[in-house]
């Protein structure tokens, strides 16, 4: 016979956990998190335009400095082309150091506006 009160209800329902965040939860996070890499992404190319900027003015303030360099570099080389003339021909009478002892074939320069007749 049945317990007096009757006998416990029977527990048919599935007990399954909450579905979790509703979609529009889910849109507004996804939506913060593009707006939040864009707003990264803009400040990452302002300071990647900036480098730009920074280094093109420091290769303009260079330039003088590596065509005065290149400068001394080939007065250097001349001076010591100039001693080693001078010591390799000391022996020869009437030589002239550093004049050429060729003929020199002059043409136009290519940057030259041909001359009209």
């Amino acid at each position: 016979m049945p317990p007096p009160g009757g006998f416990e209800a029977i527990k048919y329902k599935r007990n399954l956990p909450l579905r979790g965040p509703s979609g529009l939860v889910i849109l507004g996070g996804v939506t913060a998190v593009c707006a939040y890499g864009f707003y990264r992404l803009g400040k990452g190319n302002l300071e990647k335009r900036e480098l730009q900027r920074e280094k093109v003015w420091s290769r303009i303030h260079l330039v003088p400095l590596l065509l005065a360099e290149g400068d001394r570099d080939a007065y250097r080389r001349q001076q010591a082309a100039l001693e080693r003339e001078r010591e390799i021909m000391k022996d020869v009478p009437g030589w002239e150091i550093s004049r050429l002892q060729i003929p020199l074939i002059l043409t136009e320069s290519p940057n030259e506006a041909p001359k009209s007749t």
